[in-house]
């Protein structure tokens, strides 16, 4: 099977993490764009490359389209970037001419414009390091009141109305892409939203969405792997069993709905049928948080896992979310007295968010049960990446580092590697990088 792929960005879990996944079955060819073009931190992707690379691809089954980045240049230039509607409208539609050439399945994602309640600029406008938390506030309140009273917020007006007219393009452009699924020029359209509140204009763009007749998904990177599993036909039934099933009513951070509405959201997204424990092909296991989810990086504690975490003879995988952004030290511990073997193993990941977590494991689980020529060494290498990233890495090593030191990770890295090679009976030969200057990804690169 063929299938073109356009990341969001270059960052490792955008752009290794699908390559990592889709070897698991040697039969998937995941065609994707030279990685130098799209783009990073501080530079959008060369669009005009990237669909002059979209036409040179052919005879393939699928296509996998993160929008924002045929549009924008990226995830993030779509909150940055100042070319008028006009301007990204006749961009789009010349992706809508590519597309029309193409017999193929298409499955995309667009994002509805976050609002991050911060002063933190690194992802946003320049504005947003003095004025992020009032926009937060003007739109939170806008929309809780339903614009009947006056906010005054001493935002100037030329930066409100800058964010606003920002947010009005990016929402047009949305409604364009409805249409086309109306047409049927698009299979599957996911409109994403992540950082939620209850209330915003991210909010109120979404319930509009929805009432048009979109489909809206709590999530962002995840999604490009959620629509991969799509493109992958098969069936495959799953149980969920929550370790904390008495807290699975609690929501996440960055999210706004419960942890089990996540999972079953991811669940039915990837196409897997939910099921209970005698009829699955495979159990997921989800360590769920109680109270509340904890993040290390943020210093916010939670109730570590503290019971016993025995493998049966059974196919299984771990959604370990008791924290965003890193795996449960305690769990982990309790997980490694186990003999873990390729049979039943289908994966573990605590990348970031609940929904990062959950769509990017399922999407390897499925690949690994309806392989039509498995790759065993592929799927290790994949669980490597996800112990030393998620495990060794965000949960233990990021927390000693003062910056983006190589030198200083590689060192504190070795002990952790030699656990990951002993519990996956393989040895660990790799190297590391900071792709974005910065301790909140790291990549894992294979010697």
């Amino acid at each position: 099977m063929r299938i073109a792929f356009v990341p969001i960005d270059n960052r490792p879990v955008c752009y290794t993490l699908p390559k990592l996944i889709a070897a698991i079955d040697s039969e998937i060819e995941l065609i994707m764009p030279d990685r130098k073009y799209l783009g990073g931190l501080n530079k959008p992707a060369d669009v005009e490359k990237l669909f002059e690379w979209m036409l040179t691809v052919s005879d393939i089954d699928a296509a996998v389209l993160s929008l924002d980045t045929l549009a924008y240049g990226g995830l993030i230039p779509s909150r940055r970037c100042s070319d008028s509607f006009e301007e990204i409208r006749n961009r789009i539609f010349t992706l809508r001419e590519i597309l029309e050439g193409k017999n193929c399945k298409v499955y995309a994602f667009s994002s509805i414009m976050r609002i991050s309640n911060n002063n933190y600029n690194e992802e946003e406008k320049e504005y947003w390091s003095q004025w992020g938390k009032k926009i937060f506030e003007y739109s939170y309140l806008s929309h809780k009141t339903n614009g009947k009273c006056r906010i005054e917020t001493g935002i100037p007006s030329e930066i409100l109305d800058d964010y606003i007219e920002t947010r009005r393009r990016n929402f047009e452009i949305n409604k364009i892409y409805l249409d086309w699924q109306k047409k049927g020029l698009l299979d599957t359209l996911i409109f994403s939203k992540d950082d939620c509140a209850q209330y915003g204009f991210n909010v109120q763009e979404a319930q509009v969405l929805e009432r048009m007749g979109g489909y809206i998904k709590t999530g962002a990177d995840e999604i490009p792997l959620s629509l991969l599993s799509c493109a992958i036909s098969g069936d495959i039934k799953i149980c969920p069993i929550f370790l904390e099933p008495k807290c699975k009513d609690l929501i996440s951070n960055y999210e706004d709905i419960s942890i089990e509405s996540s999972v079953y959201g991811q669940l039915e997204l990837a196409g897997c049928k939910i099921c209970d424990e005698d009829d699955a092909d495979i159990l997921l296991y989800i360590n769920n948080f109680k109270y509340n989810q904890g993040e290390i990086v943020m210093n916010i504690g939670t109730e570590e896992f503290n019971g016993s975490f025995v493998v049966h003879d059974r196919p299984y995988m771990i959604a370990d979310v008791r924290f965003a952004n890193g795996a449960d030290n305690n769990f982990i511990s309790e997980f490694f007295k186990n003999k873990i073997d390729d049979k039943n193993f289908y994966g573990y990941s605590a990348w970031n968010t609940s929904a990062n977590t959950l769509g990017s494991l399922i999407c390897a689980a499925k690949i690994k049960f309806l392989a039509k020529k498995y790759n065993a060494d592929a799927f290790k290498r994949l669980q490597i990446t996800r112990f030393l990233d998620d495990w060794a890495y965000q949960a233990n090593v990021r927390q000693i580092l003062q910056s983006p030191d190589v030198e200083q990770l590689k060192s504190n890295m070795k002990s952790f590697e030699k656990i990951v090679g002993e519990i996956l009976n393989t040895e660990v030969n790799v190297n590391y990088n900071f792709p974005w200057n910065r301790l909140f990804e790291v990549e894992v690169e294979f010697n």
